[in-house]
């Protein structure tokens, strides 16, 4: 897997995961959120594991779009 690769998994999971950072910054109030019967110690902490674990989920979707897509096949005429 190349940079150019990378740069194509990486940067719109990026984007996506801003917009649902956006989205959960709007929606949800930290310290109403209780996770395996513990409460979070604060805001900002809340809100940085919650840009990274979309981060995360937003990479694997682009990552298995680009294993995904079709290759292109070398021309025979040459």
């Amino acid at each position: 897997m190349g940079a150019r690769s990378l740069m194509w998994i990486l940067w719109p999971s990026f984007l996506a995961a801003a917009a649902g950072s956006a989205l959960i910054f709007a929606l949800i109030d930290p310290l109403d959120v209780t996770v395996f019967g513990h409460q979070p110690a604060g805001r900002m902490g809340f809100y940085t594991v919650s840009f990274f674990v979309l981060w995360v989920m937003a990479g694997l979707s682009s990552a298995l779009t680009a294993y995904l897509m079709p290759r292109p096949q070398p021309d025979d005429d040459i």
